[in-house]
């Protein structure tokens, strides 16, 4: 009975020591390379949350009409097009 119980010890703690080593490695992975220069697009958008009236300019997108932001758990309203 003794030896079960130190084999089963001996499992838990190695399967920890696995977790943790994958956490460590998880978190020790550099970020990805930001998107070359030429993938963002220049656009000049204005949203405003109409629940708190924040309001958001967006100047640089990867499309010419990006999803709008959410704030306030809703997707804030397109105020101002700007040519």
């Amino acid at each position: 009975m003794l030896v079960l119980k130190i084999i089963v010890a001996v499992a838990v703690a190695l399967a920890m020591l696995r977790m943790g080593i994958a956490i460590l490695r998880m978190l020790a992975t550099p970020l990805p390379e930001p998107p070359p220069a030429g993938e963002l697009r220049k656009v000049k958008l204005q949203y405003r949350c109409s629940l708190c009236g924040t309001e958001v300019r967006m100047t640089v997108a990867t499309d010419e009409q990006p999803d709008p932001p959410r704030h306030c758990m809703d997707d804030m309203e397109l105020q101002l097009t700007e040519e």
